[in-house]
């Protein structure tokens, strides 16, 4: 007799964000201290308001998670992908999707196409 195994179904969130600020104009550095710059606030409440909509946050992925971002340019100027993670992870555990951003344990970044305004394409879900 075979046996099946279950199948395995993991935990996954798939959101649509506004592109980012810039590394450089999320953050801002005054008198030796770092802190997030009021567009880099703003951002942090556009991804809250569409994490909320879609009724995902207050359930915070608790493990290691995977997260790949797909990120559409608003324009076809060069930039560096690698930029990118910080302010989109940022903004997720401020929206409650994950509960730190220490648990990515893995992390993919893809650049697409532009689109005009720029587009994120960010799933996240249970790393095994």
């Amino acid at each position: 007799m075979v046996r099946r195994a279950p199948l395995a179904w993991r935990w996954t969130v798939k959101l649509t964000l506004p592109w980012p600020p810039s590394v450089n104009r999320y953050w801002r550095h005054d008198r030796g201290r770092t802190h997030i710059s009021a567009e880099g606030r703003r951002y942090r409440a556009d991804v809250w308001a569409i994490v909320a909509e879609r009724g995902t946050n207050g359930l915070p992925f608790r493990g290691p998670v995977r997260v790949v971002i797909r990120a559409h340019p608003p324009d076809r100027r060069r930039r560096d992908v690698d930029n990118l993670g910080k302010a989109v992870l940022d903004a997720l555990e401020f929206a409650g999707v994950v509960e730190d951003d220490h648990q990515v344990a893995d992390l993919r970044i893809v650049r697409e196409e532009p689109v005009r305004g720029g587009r994120i394409e960010v799933e996240v879900e249970e790393a095994t």
